[in-house]
């Protein structure tokens, strides 16, 4: 019962069965349908401008052709028909809520503090954390030591401990297929939290539950809220 009431329910991208990924529509139904908080995904326009998207081109949400390192903020806005938000409109329209950055693609200096200038423009940042690879993560540390770290973790060896004494997370973010009780047990045991990435069904959400994640990313927020809310 006690990881059902403290679980993190976060909302992957948003809402995307409903709406599309990284919109505002995606993030405002998240939160209204059960979520804690809500993933994103940031990378730059060619002019610096922080905006969500995932993928390096247009192609997949937006059937334009187009890297978006290629177009300035302007010229997204035009062919997205403003569809595609900026970081700062999805801090406005998240409130207080807290808000997972996740740094895509190549993230080098000029990213980390683009992105960190808009969170501490916005007002956001007791209320943001992120999520990357160690050389993203190495990168907000150097640029913030105050920044709340969710290291994202892709093999079962664990993390140097050279790299954690330097990135200073408070979560490991593990693909979801990798948990099992004993990766649980240690990185409890380590004095991290447990943050897992992306089950969608009731019983990947479920198997998580009992394994005491402390917090799922999820494409279903509406699932996990109904889980960890019943008695399964």
């Amino acid at each position: 019962m006690g990881a059902m009431q403290t679980v993190t329910a976060v909302a992957h991208r948003g809402d995307p069965y409903r709406f599309r990924e990284n919109t505002l529509g995606s993030l405002r139904s998240a939160l209204d349908r059960g979520a804690d908080a809500v993933e994103i995904d940031v990378r730059l326009t060619r002019d610096g401008v922080p905006v969500l998207l995932h993928d390096e081109t247009l192609r997949r949400l937006w059937e334009v052709d187009r890297p978006l390192g290629t177009l300035s903020a302007e010229e997204l806005r035009g062919l997205t028909a403003g569809g595609v938000p900026t970081l700062a409109e999805a801090l406005a329209a998240t409130g207080d809520s807290r808000v997972m950055v996740d740094l895509c693609g190549r993230v080098d200096r000029r990213t980390v503090e683009r992105t960190l200038d808009v969170v501490r423009g916005c007002g956001a940042g007791d209320r943001v954390y992120y999520s990357a690879h160690a050389e993203a993560m190495l990168a907000v540390r150097a640029a913030d030591p105050a920044a709340e770290i969710a290291l994202t973790w892709t093999t079962l060896a664990p993390p140097r401990p050279a790299l954690l004494a330097a990135v200073r997370p408070r979560w490991l973010n593990y693909r979801f297929s990798l948990v099992s009780r004993e990766l649980a047990a240690r990185v409890h045991r380590d004095g991290y939290l447990l943050s897992v990435w992306t089950p969608d069904t009731r019983r990947s959400l479920s198997r998580l539950l009992d394994l005491g994640a402390d917090s799922i990313t999820t494409n279903r927020i509406d699932t996990l809220h109904a889980l960890r809310t019943s008695d399964r």
